[in-house]
C-alpha cells in the first residue's frame, strides 16, 4: 500500500503512527495539495491528505477512515476497543483532536494571507476552539495515564498529534505549562519510536 501526504500534516502523522504501531509496511509518497504541482486532487476528489492507496488500487481518504481500516486489517496491537461504549470514547477523543487540528490549520492558512486581508474575528473564533479543546482534553485526561485511562489507543495517537501540531505551528500556545497532565502524556508518547520518528518537519 502507499500513503500520500506531507511531513507537516497532523492527520498524515496520525496515519503514519498507526502504520508504525501496527507494523504495517507501506510506501510513503510526499505530496501536498498546497503546491502547484500536486497530484492529490487527481487521487482524492476532496483534494486533502492523507490518502491511502491499497494494493488493489482502492483509494481511502480521511485519516479517521484510514486509521479504522488499518486497525481492522491487522489484528495485532489493537488501537480501538470492540465494545461500543469504549469504542465511542476513543472516537470522541479522535474527533476532538482532529477538530483542534482543523482550527489550528485554518489559523495557519489565514495568517499566510496579506495582513490587511486577514479576518481577526475568524482567527479569534478558531483560537477559542483550540483553547476550549485543550481545556477539555486536560479535564478529561485528569490523572489518567492514557486518554481512556486503561491503555494506549487511537485516542492517544490523535491527541498526541494535535498537541504536536500546536508545538510545531504555534509554540506561543503554552498548553504544557497550563496543563501539566497533557505535557506528561505528550512526553510519554514521544518515548515511542512511532512518535519520535514522525515529528513534523518543514
Amino acid at each position: 500500500m502507499k500513503l500520500i501526504g506531507s511531513l507537516t500534516s497532523p492527520f498524515v502523522r496520525k496515519v503514519r503512527i498507526v502504520l508504525a504501531e501496527k507494523k504495517i509496511e507501506y510506501d510513503f509518497a510526499l505530496d501536498s495539495p498546497w503546491t502547484p504541482e500536486t497530484n492529490v486532487p487527481n487521487i482524492n476528489p476532496l483534494g486533502k491528505i492523507p490518502v491511502l492507496v491499497l494494493d488493489d488500487e482502492t483509494v481511502l481518504f480521511d485519516s479517521r477512515v484510514i486509521a479504522e481500516y488499518l486497525d481492522n486489517v491487522a489484528p495485532n496491537n489493537k488501537l480501538m476497543p470492540a465494545q461500543n461504549r469504549e469504542r465511542t470514547e476513543v472516537k470522541r477523543w479522535e474527533a476532538l483532536a482532529d477538530g483542534l487540528c482543523d482550527a489550528a490549520a485554518l489559523i495557519f492558512l489565514e495568517k499566510k494571507r496579506p495582513a490587511k486581508e486577514q479576518g481577526a474575528d475568524w482567527i479569534a473564533r478558531q483560537e477559542s476552539k483550540i483553547n476550549r479543546s485543550i481545556d477539555y482534553m486536560s479535564e478529561h485526561l485528569g490523572e489518567n495515564g492514557w486518554c481512556t485511562n486503561t491503555h494506549f489507543t487511537l485516542a492517544d495517537i490523535a491527541t498526541g498529534c494535535a498537541l504536536g501540531y500546536l508545538a510545531f505551528r504555534f509554540p506561543e500556545i503554552t498548553w504544557g505549562e497550563k496543563h501539566p497532565n497533557l505535557a506528561r502524556l505528550y512526553a510519554k508518547l514521544m518515548l515511542r519510536p512511532a512518535f519520535a520518528e514522525t515529528v513534523p518537519q518543514g
